[in-house]
């Protein structure tokens, strides 16, 4: 996804502009999607390609929280208002919260074109919020993608990920290994690797992962919405397979 889809999906989140809508696609297919994945798996980059080729609105609860702190307390909506409240203590932001937040995009979920969630449902109960809207709405999900990987695979991405200080650019000493070792080949900033991102931390992480999202796969395979893709490999090979996956249930 280029610079500029970039921005405007950050401007719908924002409401910074009465003109900006969905993106537009094919009406003969409107594609709702919903993706899962552990940390680490790629979900994000996942999520782009798939919004760029279906030409959906991409719904990313991480740019909903970014978006909250990004605005003033007297421009920020009632839903942002309350998760702020939770996130400047760094508590973790109730299910009910939540799920007002993304509410609050509804034009997006009720769009003919279609959406993809990134991020929610994270929870059982969050997905269950969903459910309840989509049947309100007389709408359906076309799949679940469930990106899977292998634990050791997990922790190899993510424990050899570093960080620039600076600018936020992203490498890694196996795949995108910087020219000097601790440096940036962008702006010469600082390298570093995210307390979170040591294997200690990401086994505990992968963990609670799996606790909570558990019952959230039972939940999806019962409803036979659940699309297991195989997350190993180059982007490129992994998007493959998900429309593969995806063009199989339509």
């Amino acid at each position: 996804m280029d610079a500029q889809n970039k921005i405007d999906r950050a401007r719908w989140f924002e409401g910074s502009s009465a003109n900006t809508s969905p993106p537009t696609g094919d009406l003969h297919q409107p594609w709702r999607l919903v993706l899962l994945g552990a940390p680490g798996v790629g979900k994000g980059t996942q999520g782009e390609l798939l919004c760029q080729r279906l030409e959906i609105c991409h719904i990313s609860t991480g740019d909903l929280f970014r978006a909250a702190g990004n605005r003033k307390g007297g421009d920020q909506t009632p839903a942002m208002a309350d998760a702020m409240k939770y996130m400047r203590h760094g508590d973790l932001v109730p299910d009910s919260v939540v799920w007002e937040l993304v509410r609050e995009q509804s034009d997006f979920l009720r769009s003919r074109k279609g959406f993809l969630l990134d991020g929610f449902p994270r929870t059982l109960a969050q997905a269950e919020r969903l459910q309840l809207f989509m049947d309100d709405e007389k709408l359906s999900l076309t799949a679940v993608v469930d990106y899977e990987m292998p634990q050791a695979e997990i922790t190899m991405r993510l424990s050899g990920r570093r960080i620039c200080a600076q600018c936020k650019s992203v490498f890694h000493v196996t795949w995108r290994p910087p020219k000097t070792e601790g440096v940036c080949d962008d702006c010469g900033g600082r390298l570093y690797r995210r307390d979170d991102d040591n294997p200690a931390s990401i086994a505990i992480r992968l963990e609670a992962y799996k606790h909570s999202t558990s019952p959230l796969i039972q939940f999806y395979k019962d409803l036979g919405l659940l699309t297991p893709v195989d997350a190993v490999g180059p982007a490129d090979e992994v998007f493959a397979r998900t429309m593969a996956a995806l063009q199989a249930r339509a």
